[in-house]
């Protein structure tokens, strides 16, 4: 196997020396730029003697973030294949990342062993997401399920499940014991369910 150049940028000295000292130890991977910032990569590229061929960038970092300094990074060193290493896994994040222009998503929860995996992917021209990334990206594009009940039937439900009586719920709505009655036997129907229990138990199991 040609050997990968690779480049981290990442401002943790545990996580930094652990990842230094793990791709030392294998074959065909050479650590050519270690860098604690983005702005301490673009001072380092400039002397830096072998080209990196994928960036291992973290999110969280002091200057730019890694998100800020992704596709500033993308327009000086195109070819490079940059896998963001991080502890963020919200959504936005993820695609923020991808629409920059990088290849691969990794939690940092996952092993060593897992990112030697990814980055040997990458280099043979594919792409790697952590189990719970690529989930995260299947579940946003996923036909969401319509809602079955209105904003006031929803709300009602809110308050039974909280334990409270009609009574109650009618004063919090601003609204008569007798239009509650009428709610409830409309999300009863709807819901084709006969009691309180069911309802309860519905809205635990988010069915509802």
């Amino acid at each position: 196997m040609k050997t990968i150049n690779l480049a981290i940028i990442e401002d943790d000295l545990i996580i930094q020396e652990s990842l230094v000292e793990f791709f030392g130890m294998q074959e065909n991977i050479v650590t050519v730029l270690v860098a604690s910032s983005v702005e301490s990569f673009f001072e380092k590229i400039k002397n830096c003697e072998k080209a990196p061929k994928i960036l291992l960038l973290d999110i969280n970092l002091p200057g730019l973030s890694g998100l800020e300094g992704l596709p500033l990074i993308k327009k000086e060193l195109p070819e490079l294949d940059v896998m963001m290493l991080t502890t963020f896994e919200e959504t936005d994040k993820i695609f923020k990342a991808l629409s920059c222009g990088a290849c691969s998503y990794l939690s940092k929860r996952v092993s060593l062993q897992k990112i030697l995996e990814a980055v040997k992917i990458v280099n043979n021209g594919g792409s790697y997401m952590s189990p719970a990334i690529a989930r995260k990206i299947a579940n946003f594009y996923a036909p969401k399920k319509k809602q079955l009940l209105t904003e006031r039937q929803l709300e009602i439900v809110e308050g039974i499940v909280s334990g409270k009586s009609y009574k109650m719920i009618a004063s919090d709505l601003f609204v008569s014991i007798d239009t509650i009655r009428s709610h409830i036997k409309n999300i009863y129907k709807t819901l084709e369910i006969n009691c309180k229990a069911e309802l309860i138990n519905k809205s635990f199991n988010k069915e509802i």
